[in-house]
């Protein structure tokens, strides 16, 4: 790669006196890490290719979000300068001119374009392999990058536009980057190409095209479903669910899940994603029980320190399918310092619900009624008012064992002691109170209350928490990782030996720093 074995210039030292001077070689001593680091990324693209080992390009691939917090402009045109071939010696338009038309013009304050650095040993025999030689400029200059790297710097470009919120030119900028990919018919690009996809579908959504990309994103899910590329096809599939319910189409989204099959060697954070949309797909179905359960897994698979915001999406969601399941959250759970002031109004909806005050509940709704609206909550806390009711029908039957239908419609906040007739018989056929209502002289009696250890409520409890315990028990080994059973330890050497450790330690530290990298 010609890019691997450059070269930096000296950067000249300003004056330790002018603040501003300290900032700006901060500034370009940072240029200069990333610069270095994106061709390390390059180099273990390289090794991905040759080795086609694709734990290589995971592991660059884990590192963008760190990549994306310091690229900057004058970055990425030094890579395209010294990743690609000029215009001359082409003899039309390249690549370096079409990703350069979506940067901003140089400054004076930026660094030097490189100077072309010695031809190494690698370098000099792929431009054999080309036709040139290794003391000539105009052969290294006309070397092409790999397929996948180039992917991966064309990747850089797209997440730096949609940083820079340059949606439109973001849109023009994925669209060459999946014709890019498509034309590619390599496993060793699988990867990539499915962190493309991803930013594909944000670039669209930030500009509200998604409908656009649905029939392309579905081209891709076959491809991927044809060619094994299980990352692919767990990006895409959470692709298209976020397309479908951005829209409000369950039934389609329902259909996708159905029809599909979601791999199993997914990422986490890819898992978490389709649990996510799940949840939300079967709480739309009135399916509580599993849209909670999902919810659930979704909030355990997420990043640990990392990605706050999805987890408060995940929390509120659940929150919600709690209260339809009849069931009152945990109060330590709106006590922690990453949700608490996200899920305020959750809380007051909450103790709405568990007192059972129609007015309360009513109150919450028209001051946070937007932000239920934003967070696709809406339709599902209007549900709740049934909840209330209920859990006010189950207070006063507590309460009283002869009260009038007239004194239960002013509790309720009813219009009527027909309406509190209608409820209350409904909470009786429901089984929510033991009690008869006497239509003629218009009052409810309260049956004695029986006692719950003489019923199978404890014993349904007691399996629902048993089959939560063995679905953490399978997820747990199915999350772990064995060695190959054709791997014998005596025949390595020491040197084998000492390299299989330290590429252990290296596996271990990436595994780690997965959860805090996964999200962009």
């Amino acid at each position: 790669m010609v890019a691997a074995t450059e070269t930096v210039q000296d950067v000249e030292m300003k004056s330790a006196d002018s603040p501003m001077a300290d900032d700006s070689g901060d500034k370009k001593e940072t240029d200069i890490v990333t610069l270095e680091d994106i061709r390390e990324h390059a180099r273990q693209m390289e090794r991905a290719v040759q080795s086609k080992e694709p734990r290589f390009a995971l592991r660059v691939l884990r590192t963008l979000p760190h990549t994306r917090r310091r690229l900057t402009q004058a970055t990425l045109r030094r890579i395209i300068h010294a990743f690609y071939p000029t215009a001359a010696a082409t003899g039309g338009a390249t690549q370096r001119d079409v990703l350069l038309s979506f940067l901003d013009e140089p400054t004076e304050s930026e660094l030097p374009l490189p100077t072309p650095p010695p031809v190494g040993q690698r370098t000099a025999a792929r431009l054999q392999r080309a036709g040139g030689t290794a003391g000539g400029l105009s052969a290294l200059q006309q070397a092409q990058p790999l397929p996948e790297v180039d992917a991966y710097l064309h990747l850089l470009v797209l997440v730096k536009l949609l940083d820079a919120r340059k949606y439109s030119e973001a849109v023009r900028c994925s669209d060459l980057l999946m014709a890019k990919v498509s034309s590619q018919n390599r496993r060793s690009i699988d990867l990539v190409a499915a962190k493309c996809y991803f930013y594909h579908s944000r670039a669209y959504e930030l500009t509200d095209q998604l409908e656009k990309i649905r029939g392309f994103l579905h081209g891709r899910l076959r491809t991927a479903t044809l060619r094994s590329d299980y990352e692919g096809q767990a990006v895409l599939i959470n692709c298209l669910l976020r397309n479908y319910l951005h829209y409000n189409l369950y039934d389609q989204a329902d259909k996708l899940v159905s029809k599909s099959v979601f791999p199993e060697s997914a990422s986490n954070n890819e898992w978490a994603r389709f649990l996510y949309y799940l949840g939300r797909i079967k709480a739309t179905q009135l399916e509580y029980s599993a849209a909670h359960k999902h919810l659930v897994q979704a909030a355990r698979k997420a990043p640990q320190y990392t990605a706050v915001g999805f987890k408060q999406t995940v929390q509120k969601l659940a929150v919600t399918v709690e209260l339809l399941l009849g069931d009152i959250p945990d109060r330590q759970m709106f006590r922690h310092a990453t949700v608490r002031r996200a899920l305020a109004p959750y809380f007051q909806l909450t103790q709405a619900v568990r007192m059972g005050n129609l007015r309360r509940f009513g109150e919450v709704l028209d001051a946070h009624g937007a932000q239920f609206r934003a967070e696709h909550t809406f339709p599902l806390i209007l549900r709740l008012r049934h909840n209330v009711i209920k859990t006010a029908v189950r207070s006063v039957a507590l309460s009283y064992s002869r009260i009038s239908l007239a004194d239960i419609a002013r509790k309720l906040t009813l219009d009527s002691p027909e309406d509190a007739e209608f409820i209350v018989a409904k909470a009786i056929r429901d089984g929510v109170i033991e009690a008869t209502v006497d239509h003629e002289k218009g009052f409810m009696r309260s049956r004695e209350s029986a006692d719950v250890y003489g019923t199978r409520e404890p014993q349904l409890a007691f399996h629902q928490r048993i089959t939560f315990c063995l679905q953490v028990r399978n997820h747990s080994v199915r999350a772990m990782r064995y060695p190959p059973k054709s791997y014998s330890k005596d025949l390595e050497s020491a040197e084998e030996r000492r390299e299989r450790e330290q590429q252990d330690l290296e596996l271990a530290k990436e595994m780690a720093e997965e959860e805090e990298d996964g999200f962009p």
